[in-house]
């Protein structure tokens, strides 16, 4: 209790939720997780401080967009692809939600989309005009779990998508991203585990780092590939 009791004075006008990462939160949540679990102690030992510095300038829809161009595809795949995509629209900066309804089914299959992300694109600029994918600043006004019941209405994009948002462009404080095999791998190999533990066991497990989880993944990622995941 006295763990959840100090962060909370951080920012007694605004919700848990809506604790954003600082670089006084950082290290911050470094000391406080260190005190109350002798393991991450360890892991933060061995990784140094938390680095993590959210990428802010990306709009949600931008987000998205991104997120599902690169669905199943390797790096240098997914970034060809982009490239196309976007010199579909060579008069835009990045495009805006508007500015797909004006180009062809044909035209997104020849940037190399397959159907399936040409039917989740389109559904993510109808969501975006419509308002339902929120704006840069009506995002930041929203708690976590408001975003995400959000996002995940977006064909396509599931939970694990908006928690990487979340993570890396808001910079959101107490994330836990059970869903990602990274997370459940590094804590079975810090915590010594037989097998690799369900979402739900890692999610408990979590409890003790609240509401720092976003910085104990951190440190997770790190402790299995020696950089976080982008």
């Amino acid at each position: 209790m006295q763990f959840q009791n100090r962060a909370s004075t951080q920012d007694a006008a605004a919700p848990a939720s809506i604790l954003t990462l600082s670089s006084a939160l950082r290290k911050e949540a470094d000391r406080l997780l260190a005190e109350v679990d002798p393991v991450m102690a360890r892991i933060i030992a061995d990784n140094g401080p938390c680095t993590l510095e959210p990428e802010a300038r990306r709009s949600p829809f931008e987000s998205l967009v991104r997120a599902i161009v690169h669905q199943q595809l390797h790096g240098a795949a997914a970034k060809a692809i982009l490239g196309r995509l976007l010199a579909l629209f060579p008069d835009e900066g990045f495009p805006k939600p508007v500015d797909f309804g004006a180009v062809p089914d044909d035209a997104l299959r020849s940037a190399g989309l397959s159907a399936a992300k040409i039917v989740s694109l389109r559904d993510l600029a109808e969501k975006a005009r419509k308002g339902v994918v929120p704006g840069p600043r009506k995002i930041r006004s929203l708690p976590d779990e408001a975003i995400v019941e959000r996002l995940t209405q977006v064909r396509g994009v599931g939970r694990w998508t908006v928690e990487m948002l979340l993570i890396f462009q808001l910079g959101r404080a107490d994330v836990l991203p059970v869903d990602d095999f990274g997370i459940r791998n590094a804590i079975a190999k810090a915590y010594g585990l037989p097998t690799l533990p369900k979402p739900k066991e890692a999610l408990l497990r979590g409890e003790i780092w609240r509401p720092h989880r976003t910085v104990a993944a951190w440190h997770l990622w790190n402790s299995v590939n020696g950089e976080a995941k982008v």
